[in-house]
């Protein structure tokens, strides 16, 4: 059973984000970044499975410039076998991204699509979702447990009420969610090995996909300032301070 497993290059989560001040966007020049820690997450679970012998080979994929080869070497140092680096400098909006995903896993002849849940830099959660959706397979998302037997894949995942448990006939995706495990330590002959392994680099083209800008960002702004609070001495204090600010 082959698996692909999608990794996004993000600024890292011990990052302040600044953003520009012209408010395009955030700045990202000499900011640190690495693996999108929901992805890092998927790449471990591939890893587990395939120690267990459920999986036969494990296919990393990014798309994004060439700085993203960095993002590509980590996952091959976690474990996965070879790597695939859709290229391509511009923007990349989720349904771009998940029309090439589709595409990759369809020429691959994956059985099984590993993703995070969500990005840290956008938070959209939505490409693992719209992949499922191009392809016609099932899904499960948010997991916090996965196992896999034959051609069937047990998801245990969050939800608003609990736990849900949902049994997927494979090919599927499944999203990961924090609580799936812990990713491992990457050691240094790990690390060495992986700048032997097998980057495939192809464009949008190559796999029959036309990148749309579906979304236009207009302007983005830093979170306001949260102001000083106010010491109250009795509730009709409290209550009149929350009237006048229009919250009762």
């Amino acid at each position: 059973m082959k698996a692909l497993v999608s990794v996004k290059r993000v600024v890292d989560y011990n990052v302040r984000i600044q953003v520009k001040s012209d408010g395009s966007g955030v700045i990202t020049d000499g900011v640190k970044h690495s693996m999108n820690p929901f992805d890092e997450i998927a790449m471990e679970e591939a890893v587990r499975l395939k120690e267990k012998g459920k999986i036969t080979e494990i296919v990393a994929v990014t798309i994004g410039g060439a700085k993203n080869e960095e993002t590509l070497r980590t996952a091959l140092a976690f474990g996965a076998d070879r790597a695939i680096h859709i290229k391509d400098e511009g923007e990349v909006q989720p349904l771009t991204a998940a029309k090439a995903l589709a595409a990759a896993m369809k020429k691959e002849g994956a059985q099984l699509f590993l993703c995070g849940k969500q990005a840290i830099d956008d938070d959209a959660n939505q490409t693992g979702q719209m992949v499922a959706a191009l392809l016609d397979i099932a899904q499960a998302t948010f997991a916090s447990k996965v196992e896999v037997e034959g051609n069937k894949a047990v998801v245990t995942r969050e939800v608003d009420a609990g736990l849900e448990t949902l049994e997927v006939d494979l090919p599927a995706v499944i999203t990961t969610d924090l609580r799936l495990n812990e990713p491992r330590y990457l050691k240094l002959p790990d690390i060495m090995k992986a700048k032997k392994k097998p980057i495939e680099t192809v464009s949008f083209g190559d796999l029959g996909v036309a990148p749309s800008a579906g979304v236009k960002t207009t302007k983005t702004v830093p979170p306001p300032t949260r102001s000083k609070g106010v010491m109250v001495k009795t509730v009709d204090e409290l209550v009149a301070a929350l009237k006048n600010k229009g919250l009762l």
